[in-house]
């Protein structure tokens, strides 16, 4: 192995996250070796974690969506189209599939099944939501199959939920009482499914930060994580990642993390948070390992690249049109993923801001640069969650 003071098993976890069993702030590529090494080999590689919706649907008008940027032409993801999807990925190697990219597949009559089909596959399944039209009676057939469970929420009271995520305030109690469910039945049952809130804040929303914390030490969720907020190379969204630095946000955040507790972790994502926006890094390594799939079922390499603008240089195909297993071994999928490490692409400015693969990316981009070939067994016990790099 070759030198360097680069620290291969870094995964960015904090004292809190350890105690946890949680990554929240980082990434887990340090326990996938193998993979990782095929990859600095130049061979074509399986995705570890594929990121992906059952349809553009949703049921709420968040004020920070960033899928208004991403339509493209959407394709019927009937069960048929689903079920072939997961028989490949679980042929071709892909460990772990998070049901969470730019729509609400709880919109899909097919979210339950894929659920269930996919950990009968052997694939680790997990699914983030905003949980307003779950069914609750549903619960105890999912809630064993999924790894992690996730509830988008970015406040903790009625009216403000109901402004930032434009819904009912009603919409908030159901999704209240639908994770009191969630926490019953895991502890009854003795599930091993992680339960948790994600806040993406905005610093205008800050009046939520504690109350959000101190409802989810209520509910008897596993934990919140408070997120930046992307926005795309041309700020659509408007984000002013400038206010993200201010003293009375970041000491609003803190107070929330010292809710933290042995059964409760509260946590930031602070390296995003603080980043400006910025990337160090210009080359995109991060899809092969985890890709990104539009709920119209186009397989891009990753969400910001979805919208149709992209289409000739970007898009590889859609599994409503083709097999999963053929676009992944086809000559385009792999142009693309050249592509973005080329010098004819530059994440910095031709991608959003902050993107699902921005820690794998700087690892892997420190990798290449450190001209590393080969990695050390991964010292102590893997986090939770390993499969969701």
């Amino acid at each position: 192995m070759e030198k360097t003071n680069l620290d291969l098993n870094k995964s960015q976890q904090t004292e809190e996250e350890k105690k946890h069993g949680l990554v929240l702030d980082g990434h887990k590529l340090a326990w996938h070796k193998e993979r990782v090494e095929a990859w600095l080999r130049g061979e074509k590689i399986a995705p570890i974690t594929i990121d992906m919706a059952l349809t553009r649907k949703c049921n709420f008008r968040c004020v920070y969506c960033y899928g208004q940027l991403q339509a493209n032409d959407e394709l019927k993801m009937n069960w048929d189209v689903i079920k072939r999807f997961l028989d490949d990925a679980a042929e071709i190697g892909v460990k772990g599939i998070s049901f969470m990219s730019d729509g609400e597949s709880m919109c899909s009559p097919h979210i339950y099944d894929a659920i269930v089909y996919g950990k009968s596959k052997g694939i680790d399944m997990a699914f983030a939501t905003n949980g307003a039209i779950l069914k609750k009676e549903k619960l105890i057939e999912i809630l064993p199959c999924l790894t992690w469970f996730r509830f988008n929420m970015s406040a903790g009271e009625p009216k403000r939920y109901s402004e930032i995520h434009g819904c009912r305030e009603q919409d908030f109690h159901n999704v209240v009482e639908t994770i009191k469910e969630c926490v019953r039945l895991k502890k009854e049952n003795n599930f091993l499914v992680t339960i948790g809130l994600q806040m993406v804040l905005l610093p205008e929303f800050k009046d939520q930060i504690m109350p959000l914390a101190k409802l989810g030490k209520e509910l008897g969720v596993d934990y919140l994580v408070i997120k930046h907020c992307s926005d795309d190379e041309n700020n659509t969204l408007g984000v002013k990642y400038d206010k993200y630095f201010h003293e009375d946000l970041i000491n609003e955040i803190k107070k929330a993390e010292a809710l933290t507790d042995d059964n409760y972790l509260v946590k930031a994502k602070w390296s995003k948070i603080l980043s400006g926006g910025k990337r160090k890094y210009s080359q995109c390594f991060g899809p092969p390992f985890i890709l990104q799939m539009s709920g119209s079922g186009l397989v891009a390499p990753c969400g910001m690249l979805f919208n149709e603008k992209y289409k000739e240089k970007f898009h590889i195909g859609n599994i409503a049109e083709k097999s999963f297993k053929e676009i992944w071994q086809s000559d385009r999928y792999w142009e693309v993923m050249n592509l973005i490490t080329s010098k004819d692409f530059d994440a910095r400015t031709d991608c959003g801001t902050l993107c699902l693969q921005h820690k794998v990316n700087e690892y892997l981009g420190d990798l290449k640069q450190a001209g590393i070939t080969e990695l050390p067994d991964t010292q102590g016990k893997p986090p939770m969650h390993v499969n969701f790099i």
